[in-house]
């Protein structure tokens, strides 16, 4: 019962985690065996720091990716949550069409607000007057895109906290309104704290969504002129015409380290809990 599962994990997941990392110290670009590859050593590594223009760029992206989604999107997702814990007349309707985005594919959702971005018969610019281009203008195409990502992003946030505001106790609420504590003092103080297991699962969805954002912007441009993130830039490395297997192993492994770096945070969190 567990010795499958531990095989399947090490297969689909240690191993290629272990091999992205050893390839990153070859000069591997994906033709003719892997036996072929030299060693570079850190060479690699120094390439993607010293003359690999994009990865600042995507990196600061990534951040602000995270920034956006964790202290708005997120918020927003928990305050819809709130109010349609009220039974207000409609709230299913409500649910419905604020959790619809999720279930949409990414390719739909790029098109969707494609209508809404195009520059040229797009729903702004009708409205507005205006002749941007949205997703065409460095000075934008990350807000649009955070925008469209955190549309599909409010209402998985929404549907979590929603569940688990549906299992607090209700003896907690009424207890705090005897105490004389108001609606904002009884969310923050007694039913936030004891929703935790929520707000980890939140907590790991946000960063998991921020870190592996790539495919509404591999959708939009590839990830390039203003869109760049590491995951496009590992992408268009080692699935690109240049083909540079060492080069974009690096590159994950940049990622790898930053997402590690969450994990723990994760992990020590976790287990401060548990004691």
């Amino acid at each position: 019962m567990v010795g499958i599962p531990t095989l399947l994990v090490l297969w689909l997941v240690v191993a290629p985690a272990i091999g992205s990392v050893l390839l990153s110290f070859t000069n591997w670009d994906g033709i003719g065996p892997i036996s072929s590859a030299k060693n570079v050593g850190l060479q690699n590594y120094k390439d993607v720091l010293t003359i690999y223009p994009p990865f600042v760029p995507a990196l600061q992206h990534n951040l602000i990716w995270l920034g956006v989604t964790f202290f708005i999107a997120t918020p927003i997702g928990m305050f819809l949550a709130v109010l349609l814990d009220r039974e207000v007349r409609g709230s299913r309707v409500y649910q419905t069409a604020i959790y619809l985005p999720v279930v949409l594919s990414v390719a739909l959702v790029g098109f969707i607000w494609q209508l809404i971005y195009s520059r040229d018969q797009g729903f702004i610019n009708q409205v507005t007057g205006s002749s941007i281009d949205w997703y065409g203008d460095q000075r934008y195409n990350l807000w649009a895109a955070l925008l469209a990502s955190s549309w599909r992003h409010v209402g998985y946030i929404m549907l979590l906290y929603l569940a688990g505001l549906k299992g607090v106790d209700p003896t907690l609420r009424e207890a705090a309104k005897v105490d004389g504590a108001n609606e904002r003092t009884t969310f923050f103080r007694v039913v936030f704290p004891v929703m935790f297991p929520i707000n980890i699962i939140v907590f790991v969805v946000t960063l998991i969504e921020s870190l592996r954002a790539f495919d509404l912007v591999w959708v939009i441009n590839k990830g390039r002129n203003g869109l760049e993130l590491i995951s496009t830039l590992v992408t268009s490395n080692i699935v690109g015409e240049a083909s540079r297997i060492g080069f974009g192993s690096a590159l994950a492994t940049f990622m790898l380290v930053i997402s590690s770096v969450f994990i723990v945070i994760y992990l020590r969190m976790v287990m401060r809990e548990q004691r």
